[in-house]
């Protein structure tokens, strides 16, 4: 089945903890491959939604942290989306920066599918990242994670 036709804007939120790691999620592409890999907490933003009141929702429902406020955007992409079961061909990201104690987060508020495709997370630095040898997105989350660890 070939993606529809279409642009899905996301938020996705950086989470940094005091020692400059990341939290990441394994997550499965839409695709049959079923092609996992590491990325940031957040998702699709809702019609009448803005990308920073998604990324509040999705940060609420992937992880169970409550915020009133994620900031500006510190990074966007635009990308084109390849994923055989996808329904959309190219995507819009907003990344958010948020600074955090570590914590462990919780799954009650995953939709169905998340239950499936989420299989693990963890909190990495982007040496920590790159040394585990396991595909990631976007292409550029260790200069992201570098970046942002800086201020830390």
């Amino acid at each position: 089945m070939a993606p529809t036709p279409g642009l899905r804007r996301t938020s996705r939120i950086i989470l940094m903890d005091e020692d400059g790691a990341a939290l990441l999620f394994m997550t499965a592409a839409p695709d049959s491959t079923r092609f996992a890999r590491w990325i940031t907490p957040g998702g699709g933003v809702d019609p009448g939604e803005t990308h920073e009141e998604a990324a509040i929702r999705e940060l609420f429902e992937e992880t169970g942290l409550v915020v009133d406020s994620v900031g500006e955007p510190v990074w966007s992409l635009d990308f084109d989306v390849a994923w055989d079961e996808a329904d959309h061909d190219r995507g819009h990201a907003e990344y958010f920066l948020l600074r955090c104690e570590r914590f462990e987060p919780v799954s009650t508020n995953w939709t169905e599918s998340e239950h499936v495709d989420m299989t693990q997370h963890g909190w990495f630095t982007a040496d920590e990242l790159l040394r585990s040898g396991q595909p990631f997105e976007p292409y550029d989350l260790p200069r992201l994670l570098r970046t942002a660890a800086g201020g830390v």
